[in-house]
This record gives structure tokens, C-alpha cells and sequence, in this order.
């Protein structure tokens, strides 16, 4: 390595000490040759006098050239880059070499002719230009008839602004770049049938089907980072169906931090394709919110926790807590942010689960939060259908014991992340959550009303060793956020699209019909932050998604993207509905109502009132069924859930079922 780095230096200084040779030469002849075209090019005609002033004065201007050059770094740039800055200090170079000349010749020895400066500092500038910038020509050069001859994809580029222009020229000018341009598109009719680094601007987005037809484009581009949602869409609409490979700049930031390159070329993602535009979220409200707080997420480590403790630790919290049961996860998380705040960030990563109760408890005592984002969750509905008294134990008892330490140490708020599968549920997980949601409203009221003498101590705490103290007067805020689907989430359906198309399908589609809600991860979580700051207590806020995406649309698509033909290059396969499946999904039910936040895309959804003493004791009754492992779970939450509707529900009446579990048990205890 050290020989390595020795030759490279050594390189660089013959590099260097072949331009000192060269501009000692250039600097004497570009004078002479200034004397020598003012007298007709004929040495016999300059006059003695010049000839021998240009001869005295030689080794001073020799001097002082070289050690101009040497202050301007002439001699250390990496002229195969070379550009404006390098330009710049040649030419600051040339003009006071220039002056020296002019004055010291003219003041110290004899008054030249105007032209033997003039001349003099044109060839000198010209040659000190030429040998330097000839050498990243032909460097650019070589590179792009390295590049045209090497190149495997036919690329045209979509748009003709900053970003694709420097897209073009580092597809010219870099070596090793595996595409050619051959067309770009903008809707600019200004901009057509006009060239742009060489390259043609063909027409605007109805000109695209021709041009990849003509030009055989195996390869898009799209580079206008600025494009609106709907723009973005509709011309990715078309190059869809081109059967090319499509990549894109993620956005507009990039233009503005200087990062527009291929490297950062992406897949288009189907979300690019969502009929809506992103969520905007008033991110210095935010801001005021999480700053100087402690704050605690659960399930830090997953999917929309781990995208929480980023955006957290961007606004400068007094201290933040990860707690998550997997710690493969939680160290990911952890070493991200390590990486990227280092000691600015009071970061604490703890491995638990919310379902024991000494070890929160330790955890609220020990680090006080102020604000609790809890997302921690089993959320794969076949899953949950197998194991529904894990849904139970995990999702429910969890959130409540969470809720519970909450109260007791003077959470200041708590947000639940919930889903909209919560609505009128089918399965044990949305079954679940909708008893979380429920959990949340209940844990509102006895904080509003310091009603805590109605809390039950659940069933394992004793088990637990917890000790039987009940909370003090708090003032605690809680408040859900009921989410749709969230793109590219961990176990979500576009990475497992994505992988059986890499495996070449089938792609496995449930139903051509079943259509769901969707949103991403950073949407999902700007909602979250932003639920914090609205809440008064109490609420279910609900994003306005748009339209629904069919899942089916969803997955042809994505092949589509990818560059293949849906049931040709990759079969698409239908399974059936899996249990506890619905064909769609509702953000709300009819008894909630809407009601509209200041972020016009927030909506929450009015609580739906229920018997909370009641409640309690049946939820009771569910976390000791649920450590029992009882069999008859679901009826008992089918009873609780009065718009849970299990799939293949127990043909006895759920009342009888709920009824003859609580004699068992009185009976066995």
C-alpha cells in the first residue's frame, strides 16, 4: 500500500516538473516570438537593442513567472478535471506576469514596442491554456469513444434542465459508463429539434413511444427533480409501457446541494406512481415539539420506528431511547445514528419487550420520558391469524402496560400507531388494534378525570413482581394515528414484489380485485410527528390517502418498471384471500365522523363512546385467556370488538362463548 501511494506521488511530481520545463520554455518563447512577428519574422531585423534587453531581462521574468505559477497552484491541479477555477488562475497568472513585464522591462532596461506586449502575453496565455487543457481534451475524448464503443444500453434522457445536462455530460465524459445518449425529451417546444451536449431534444412527453421506437432506448432516464407529483406520474405513466428500464433523481434537493450524477440514479419505485401528492407536514412545529424533550420509542428498530428515531434525532431531543425486542434491529439503528451525530446525539438503545412490565417500569423510572411513540407490534395479519393469543399479548396487553407506565410517570404524550385495519376488522390484527385504539381512549378519559382508582393491574403483574402502585395525578395526552399500507416497510407487498421479480415470477397476487390504502414510511411517520403536536388527547388521526391502488395495478407496474411484460416476460399468479383478508380497507367507521386539523391532509376521526368499566374488565379477562393460550380468543374479542367479524366466525353465539370462558375460569381459579 505504502509503494502504492510512493509511485503515485512520484507521478505527480514528474507531472509537475515537466510543466515547470515546458513553461520556462513557453514563457521566453511566447516574448521572442512577439519581437519576432513585430519585425516581419526575420531575427536580422529586430534591432540590437530589443534583442538584447529581451535577453537581459529573460531570467528575472523566468523567475518570477514560475513563482507566480507556483502561489496559483498551476502545478498541483488535476488538469484531467480541469475547469473554470483552473481558467480563472491562468489568466489572474497571465495578467501580472503581464505587468511585471510591462513595467520592469519598460522602467529597468528599454521601452518595447506595444506589440511585443500585447503579442507577448496573447501567446503566452495561449500556451499556458493549451498544453494544460489539451490534456483534459483528450482525456474527454478518449473517454467518450471509449464510452460510445463500450456502451450496452441505448439511454434517453427526460429532461433538459441542470440536472440532465450534467447527466449527459457525465455520460460523455466519465469512463466506464455502461449507456449512450441517444434522445432527450422536455415539453419546452423552445427546447426542440435543438441539441444539448451533442445530443438531439426530440419533443416533449407525446414524442416518447416514437423516439424509444426509433433511437431503440432500452434505458430512461428521468431528470427533472423539480416536476410536480402529477407531471412525474403522468410521464412515468408512459415510459412504463415502454418496456425500458427506468431510473430517477429522487428530488429536488439534489439540485440545490450539488448532487445531481448518475450514482444518484434510481429505480423508479412504484410509489412514484401513487394518485396523490406527498404529505406536507409543517416541520418547524415539529421542530419546537421534540426539541430539549426525552423521548422513548418502542419497536425503534422496525420499519416506521427506526424512521422515527431518525427524523427525532434530526431535532435535537434531550435524549432518545430505542426499546425494542429484536437487537439485530435495534444495533442498526443505533450504529446509523452513532454514525451520523456521534456524541451530539444523548442516544440510549435498550433491548425488552412491552410485554413485561418490571422491566418498563424500570425503564419509565429510570429515564423519565417525556414523549412516547409506541410502535411496537406484531402487524402480518396470517401471521396474527395463527397466533391470535400472540396478537393479544403483544399488541394489547403490551400497549396497555405501556400506557400504564405512561400514567404512572407523567408521560407528557403518548402516540399510538395504529391502522386501518382497525376498521370494522376481519382478522385478529386489525381486531387488536382497534382494542389498542380503545385502550388509548380509555387511558384519555381517567387522565382527563384522575379517575385511576378504575385501572386494573392485568393479569401477569404479579407474576411480573411488579409492585400494586397505582399512578398519581397526571396529565398525559393520548392520542392514535391510524395508517394505511406503508410502501416498502418491512414484510410489506413491493419488496416481496420485487424479489420474485428478480427471481424471475411468478409475482403472486392474493386477488385481481383487493385494493388497498398506501402511503410511505416518511409520510407515515411525518404524520406521526405531526399528531403529536395536534393532539389534545383522545383522537384518531387519520391521513387522506387519496384514491386506492389496486394491488394487482401495483404489481404490473412494478414489472412494468423493471422492464418486463406482465404475464409474458413475468406470470402474475392469483392465491385466493388469505384468512382474515378483506378485499378493501376503510380509514374510519361510519359512527366516527371526520373533523379537520390545520395540515389539510390530517383528519381525526371522533371517538366512539363505550363503557370503559366494562371495557377494563373484559380486557382483564382477554390478557388472562391470552397467557392461557386459550383457544377461544377471538370470539372473546369478537365480543369486545363489536364490528370485529372474523372470517369464518364460531358458529356458537360469541355472548355464550364470553360467558361459559368466565365460569371456566372462576371455576379453575
Amino acid at each position: 500500500m505504502k509503494n502504492g501511494s510512493e509511485k503515485k506521488f512520484e507521478h505527480w511530481k514528474l507531472i509537475s516538473l515537466y510543466l515547470v520545463v515546458y513553461d520556462i520554455i513557453a514563457v521566453n518563447f511566447s516574448y521572442f516570438a512577439a519581437l519576432f512577428l513585430r519585425f516581419d519574422m526575420r531575427i536580422s531585423s529586430i534591432p540590437p537593442e530589443y534583442l538584447h534587453a529581451f535577453i537581459m531581462f529573460a531570467p528575472f521574468y523566468t523567475v518570477f513567472a514560475l513563482t507566480v505559477f507556483r502561489f496559483l497552484r498551476l502545478y498541483n491541479s488535476l488538469w484531467q478535471f480541469a475547469s473554470f477555477d483552473e481558467l480563472n488562475r491562468i489568466i489572474s497568472s497571465s495578467v501580472i506576469t503581464t505587468v511585471f513585464q510591462m513595467l520592469f522591462m519598460t522602467c529597468l532596461i528599454v521601452r518595447m514596442p506595444v506589440s511585443y506586449y500585447i503579442f507577448g502575453a496573447l501567446i503566452q496565455f495561449a500556451m499556458i491554456v493549451g498544453i494544460r487543457f489539451s490534456y483534459r481534451y483528450i482525456n474527454l475524448e478518449r473517454n467518450r469513444r471509449y464510452n460510445t464503443n463500450a456502451a450496452i444500453h441505448n439511454v434517453m434522457v427526460i429532461g433538459a434542465g441542470a440536472a440532465g445536462k450534467t447527466i449527459l455530460r457525465e455520460m460523455r465524459n466519465s469512463q466506464g459508463m455502461t449507456g449512450k445518449a441517444c434522445c432527450v425529451i422536455d415539453d419546452n417546444p423552445n427546447k426542440w429539434d435543438r441539441t444539448m451536449e451533442g445530443v438531439p431534444v426530440v419533443g416533449g412527453r407525446d414524442a416518447i413511444l416514437s423516439a424509444v421506437k426509433k433511437y431503440s432506448i432500452d434505458q430512461i432516464m428521468f431528470a427533472i427533480p423539480s416536476a410536480s407529483t402529477e407531471d412525474k406520474r403522468d410521464i412515468l405513466n408512459i415510459c412504463k409501457e415502454t418496456k425500458c428500464e427506468l431510473k430517477s433523481l429522487p428530488g429536488i434537493y439534489q439540485l440545490a446541494n450539488g448532487e445531481v450524477s448518475l450514482s444518484k440514479m434510481k429505480a423508479v419505485n412504484v410509489e412514484d406512481l401513487l394518485g396523490r401528492d406527498p404529505i406536507k407536514v409543517d416541520m418547524a412545529e415539529v421542530f419546537r415539539q421534540l426539541t430539549g424533550k426525552t423521548i422513548l420509542v418502542t419497536g425503534g428498530g422496525g420499519s416506521i420506528g427506526s424512521e422515527l428515531c431518525r427524523q427525532i434525532a434530526a431535532h435535537n431531543p434531550k435524549q432518545l431511547i430505542i426499546f425494542d425486542i429484536y437487537e439485530n434491529n435495534a444495533y442498526d439503528i443505533q450504529q446509523e445514528l452513532v454514525r451520523k451525530y456521534g456524541d451530539k446525539l444523548n442516544l440510549v438503545t435498550l433491548i425488552g419487550s412491552v410485554r413485561d412490565s418490571r422491566r418498563l417500569d424500570m425503564i419509565f423510572d429510570k429515564y423519565r420520558p417525556d414523549i412516547v411513540y409506541h410502535a411496537a407490534a406484531h402487524k402480518h395479519v396470517p401471521l396474527m391469524e395463527a397466533s391470535p393469543n400472540e396478537a393479544i399479548k403483544n399488541n394489547v396487553i403490551g400497549t396497555y402496560k405501556t400506557t400504564y407506565m405512561a400514567l404512572k410517570y407523567g408521560v407528557e404524550k403518548f402516540v399510538l400507531i395504529s391502522t386501518d385495519k382497525a376498521v370494522n376488522p376481519t382478522n385478529i390484527m386489525g381486531a387488536s388494534k382497534r382494542l389498542c385504539e380503545m385502550v388509548i381512549q380509555s387511558m384519555e378519559r381517567i387522565s382527563e378525570n384522575d379517575n385511576f382508582d378504575s385501572l386494573p393491574l392485568l393479569h401477569d403483574h404479579k407474576k411480573d413482581g411488579l409492585k400494586e402502585e397505582k399512578p398519581k395525578a397526571t396529565k398525559t395526552k393520548f392520542v392514535a394515528v391510524r395508517f394505511g399500507n406503508v410502501l416498502g416497510s418491512n414484510g410489506s407487498v413491493i419488496p416481496l414484489f420485487k424479489k420474485q421479480i428478480a427471481e424471475g415470477g411468478p409475482v403472486t397476487v392474493t386477488h385481481p380485485d383487493i385494493i388497498r390504502y398506501f402511503m410511505t414510511i416518511s409520510e407515515a411517520v411525518s404524520l406521526v410527528l405531526q399528531a403529536g403536536t395536534y393532539a389534545k388527547g383522545g383522537e384518531i388521526f387519520v391521513l387522506d390517502m387519496g384514491s386506492p391502488v389496486k394491488i394487482d395495478t401495483l404489481a404490473r407496474n412494478l414489472i412494468k418498471l423493471s422492464g418486463h411484460e406482465p404475464d409474458v416476460d413475468i406470470p402474475i399468479v392469483y392465491t385466493g384471500l388469505r384468512s382474515g383478508e378483506k378485499l378493501y380497507e376503510e380509514k374510519l367507521m361510519k359512527e366516527e365522523g371526520l373533523k379537520k386539523t390545520k395540515n389539510e391532509l390530517i383528519f381525526i376521526g371522533q371517538p366512539i363512546p363505550f363503557d370503559m368499566d366494562n371495557f377494563f374488565k373484559d380486557l382483564e379477562n382477554l390478557s388472562q385467556a391470552s397467557y392461557q393460550n386459550s383457544e377461544i380468543i377471538v370470539s372473546m374479542v369478537e365480543k369486545v370488538v363489536s364490528t370485529f367479524h372474523p372470517v369464518g366466525a364460531h358458529p356458537t353465539g360469541k355472548e355464550e362463548i364470553y360467558q361459559k370462558w368466565c365460569t371456566d375460569s372462576e371455576r379453575n381459579s
